[in-house]
């Protein structure tokens, strides 16, 4: 494809900015004004509906000063039928109003649509209620009572349903290994470790949804480590509840190996054998469907009937009844009361099973890619049980034993004891990088930042997603499918994008898909390619695996038709330039529930495995590398909230909520480490009175983190909201506001020093952190002019000439990089002060600089032969730094100077 000639493109923007207003400034505040109490439109993610989820909790965001702190929202269907909802508050607009609300919904529902609006909200007819004792936590949905524990190494003690217990003793169990033998395993032993509770709160009480938090490590004799956070969701007339489990390791790399890790639950086996059940999710929707002790197949035929009623899961007729050759026989036909079914990898699984312990496995199946859900019961109960990403978060496995006895025992293993222990040492010995100059030899040749100590992963983290269902009798197939499609992918209601436009959230910077000229076609369709070659990645190259999944690589290989993931620092991508800002404004425009699954996954990796959660770098985040914990960087930029914000209020998860919470003190991480403290060049202690911060990567995560408190009302939001103004107020006082770079920080008073002379400090990372939207949302709400004319200075000069650099600043910014993804901060300027002049730079920026340009070619190759692992695609000028700019400009800029895009 050919560039259009300069000349061509500049005359084609300037008629169009000469006809034109500018949709940024005026389009969202049109928006606003017109019917601000409008309702919102909620539709399912996926079609089907809530199927055999228990329910669903979405976000809504509302324009700034229309809904008052106390509003109640009523939510109908399509047709005006009510549906139970219940909401409350995830952040506030500064004036009080609401800006994010959070809405549950249980099994009381109807349709594909609904309406969300000011009203009283439907009654629920079954409500959830809790009830609390000095040692146990109730929850009745109405249809199900769960006991949870609050002490102890019961989670949760019993699963009661209409009297009969379905399950007991749920908890959770660990296998550690104290050793590798990198040759012969045979000699490894392993020790069983199991958790236990160091306390309980209930979070929310209904009449909807209730939240039961459970924390506590895992312990065997005197030691307690790898701690875990569990919580628990129930709905009011569900049958199922939800379980959000999160370890974070806090072993030692070289000994505590994990070879098991898993959720445990008894369920009583009440029913003869022959009414005994297993069911196996298999690929898709095929099963595994068999009975303890099956009676099809014999040699003698217990009668049509019988057999049909075996297979369904229903109870059988009286032996007395059946074909008597069959029924004096029943004792020589084996019971089969264990069950295995293991995926160690993303391409395959396997079943076994065997009568009982002490005799031999045998084969019963197999496959490329389970669905991790299973049954196990009869026809008076049983209990449906399943874990999400299954395969794609691998070595998972499910275990059933003992259902021929009185208890069956189920198992569902986050990291499968059939696969090799958990292996997080660091992958190389240092290669004699012990100083900071061979450090820096080292990143001039693999890109990976070293220093002895720093690869560890002591405080990284893993967040998984269960569910388990108490049916009354064994279910038949199509619920079965219902329930098991509810693990692969949980039924998510969510708002419309028009109506995340006309709130005027994450600083506006995004509108509707547009393909309503040529032009804007073009940019839609390779924003639409960028995001389905990378699905498409994600699957050619098999980026799964329990700490991987979730995220991508940094860099190709054009040689070995390979992405880079042995390289250093070009290896997994770790929110390198915003990835996840890119997937998660590209679900903002377009509602695609592709893009929102990508991104949350996304979001549930970076957010967990990226960043350390305990230890002397709790609340940082580890750069680009080899491993996710590898590279010594450990930085802001990574752990940043403006990554989770998205999900968090769209879907009001408490995890994520929990993440972000936590950083609101990260400004104490600048004492225990100096981000650059291998290319300083003059003498540096961090000082609690004077830690240097950078005004870019620094900066911006701090400010996500404080803004976010401040919106949610959290415990510390008058600290966040002091420290998030007093910043602004002391960057814009610099004597060259965000250009000077960096200043000194006071913990206690939460300002900067304002420098006694001009500087000049300018990267082209500075803003591609997250620094171009938490300055859009801070302008938006609060009115500080000095810091607005800050920003909006650094917008126009990047990417303005090295004269006009020198003019402003008495000297220019040197050499820059990544002009295209800093298009979007001339589109911002442009909007801000009506220039039509910088509106033609930025798309000129964007069109005909340094990433993705329109004269390049795009095309997909085809790789295969001896030089390829396997048939596939791959595009020589892909790069993941350059996609994740390239897409935040074209969706910023097409929101702030759509207008203006060429023709």
């Amino acid at each position: 494809m050919s560039a259009i000639p300069r000349r061509s493109l500049l005359k084609a923007a300037a008629v169009a900015g000469a006809a034109a207003q500018f949709s940024w400034v005026l389009g969202r505040d049109r928006a606003r004004a017109a019917e601000p109490d409008r309702p919102a439109t909620v539709s399912w993610l996926e079609p089907g509906g809530l199927g055999a989820a228990g329910g669903s909790t979405f976000g809504a965001a509302w324009p700034k000063g229309v809904h008052p702190a106390d509003r109640e929202f009523a939510l109908t269907t399509a047709d005006g039928t009510p549906v139970p909802v219940q909401t409350w508050t995830t952040a506030r607009w500064p004036d009080g109003s609401l800006k994010w609300t959070a809405h549950a919904v249980g099994p009381e529902r109807g349709g594909e649509r609904f309406r969300l609006e000011a009203g009283a909200p439907a009654a629920a007819a079954r409500p959830v209620s809790v009830a609390e004792t000095d040692r146990t936590i109730a929850v009745d949905t109405g249809v199900v009572r769960v006991v949870v524990g609050k002490d102890g190494r019961k989670l949760v003690e019993s699963v009661t349903r209409d009297g009969v217990k379905i399950a007991t003793d749920g908890r959770l169990v660990l296998l550690r290994q104290s050793d590798l033998d990198d040759g012969d395993q045979g000699n490894a032993k392993w020790e069983r470790f199991d958790g236990e509770i160091s306390g309980a709160v209930v979070e929310q009480t209904g009449p909807v949804r209730a939240v039961v938090r459970i924390d506590g490590k895992h312990r065997k004799g005197s030691r307690r480590w790898l701690p875990f956070s569990v919580r628990l969701y129930f709905h009011g007339g569900a049958e199922s509840f939800r379980m959000v489990h999160t370890i974070v390791y806090d072993g030692d790399q070289n000994k505590d190996f994990i070879r098991g890790l898993g959720v445990r639950f008894s369920v009583p086996m009440r029913d003869a054998a022959h009414d005994r059940h297993i069911r196996l999710a298999g690929q898709d929707d095929g099963f595994l469907t068999e009975a303890v002790k099956g009676i099809t197949g014999l040699r003698r035929d217990p009668g049509a009937a019988v057999r049909k009623a075996q297979v369904k899961g229903e109870k059988l007729p009286d032996p007395a009844t059946w074909d008597q050759r069959v029924t004096s026989r029943l004792q020589y036909v084996p019971t089969w009361g264990d069950y295995t079914l293991s995926q160690l990898s993303a391409d395959g699984f396997a079943i076994r099973k065997r009568t009982k312990p002490g005799h031999g496995w045998i084969p019963a199946g197999g496959g490329r890619r389970a669905g991790g859900f299973g049954y196990v019961g009869g026809v008076s109960g049983g209990l449906s049980f399943g874990l999400r990403d299954f395969w794609q978060k691998h070595p998972a496995q499910l275990d059933i034993r003992g259902a021929a006895g009185d208890e069956a025992e189920v198992t569902l293993w986050l990291w499968s004891p059939d696969a090799q222990p958990m292996d997080l040492r660091f992958y190389h010995d240092g290669m004699g990088q012990d100083t900071y100059p061979e450090q820096l030899e080292g990143l001039n040749i693999t890109y990976e930042d070293h220093e002895p100590g720093f690869g560890t992963p002591y405080g990284i983290a893993r967040t998984s997603e269960l569910m388990f269902w108490a049916n009354a009798a064994t279910p038949g197939a199509h619920t079965l499918v219902a329930q098991a499609a509810a693990v692969r992918t949980p039924p998510q209601l969510a708002v419309a994008p028009e109506d995340l436009v006309r709130a005027g959230v994450f600083g506006g910077l995004f509108s509707p898909v547009d393909r309503s000229t040529p032009a804007r076609a073009t940019i839609e369709d390779r924003l639409d390619y960028l995001f389905a070659y990378y699905k498409d990645q994600v699957e050619q190259r098999r980026w799964y695996g329990f700490w991987d999944y979730g995220d991508i690589m940094h860099t190709y290989d054009e040689d070995r038709h390979q992405w880079r993931y042995d390289v250093g620092g070009y290896a997994w991508d770790n929110s390198e330039l915003s990835p996840d800002l890119w997937l998660w404004y590209a679900y903002l425009r377009s509602g695609r529930a592709d893009v929102f699954r990508f991104a949350e996954a996304m979001t549930r990796h970076t957010g967990e495995v990226d960043v350390y959660h305990l230890g002397t770098w709790a609340g940082l985040g580890t750069r680009h590398g080899v491993q996710h914990f590898a590279d010594s960087a450990k930085q802001q930029r990574i752990s940043t909230a403006v990554y989770r914000r998205p999900y968090y209020f769209l879907t009001a998860d408490e995890r994520v909520g929990d993440l972000m919470h936590d950083l609101v003190d990260s400004d104490e991480t600048f004492l225990a480490l100096d981000p650059i403290r291998k290319i300083r060049t003059e003498p540096y202690t961090p000082d609690r009175h004077a830690l240097s911060i950078g005004f870019g990567t620094d900066w911006s995560g701090l400010a996500a983190a404080w803004l976010t408190e401040w919106e949610r009302g959290g415990p510390k939001a008058a600290k966040a909201e002091a420290r998030l103004r007093s910043t602004m107020e002391t960057i814009a006082a610099q004597p060259n506001g965000f250009v000077q770079g960096t200043g000194l920080y006071d913990l206690d008073t939460g300002r900067f020093a304002v420098a006694e002379k001009p500087a000049v400090g300018v990267s082209h990372l500075s803003a591609m952190f997250g620094l171009v939207e938490m300055c859009a949302e801070l302008i938006d709400l609060v009115d500080m002019p000095a810091f607005k004319e800050a920003w909006l200075d650094y917008c126009r000069y990047f990417n303005a000439t090295k004269a006009e650099q020198a003019a402003r600043y008495g000297q220019n910014f040197g050499t820059l990089l990544l002009f295209q993804g800093h298009s979007r901060q001339d589109a911002y300027a442009a909007a801000q002060l009506n220039d039509a002049q910088l509106a033609r730079r930025a798309w000129a920026k964007f069109e005909r600089s340094d990433g993705y340009t329109a004269a390049m070619v795009w095309d997909k190759t085809p790789v295969e032969g001896p030089d390829a692992l396997e048939p596939g695609y791959e595009h020589l000028w892909i790069s993941t730094n350059t996609t994740a700019l390239y897409g935040l400009a074209a969706i910023q800029n097409l929101a702030l100077v759509g207008d203006h895009l060429p023709r």
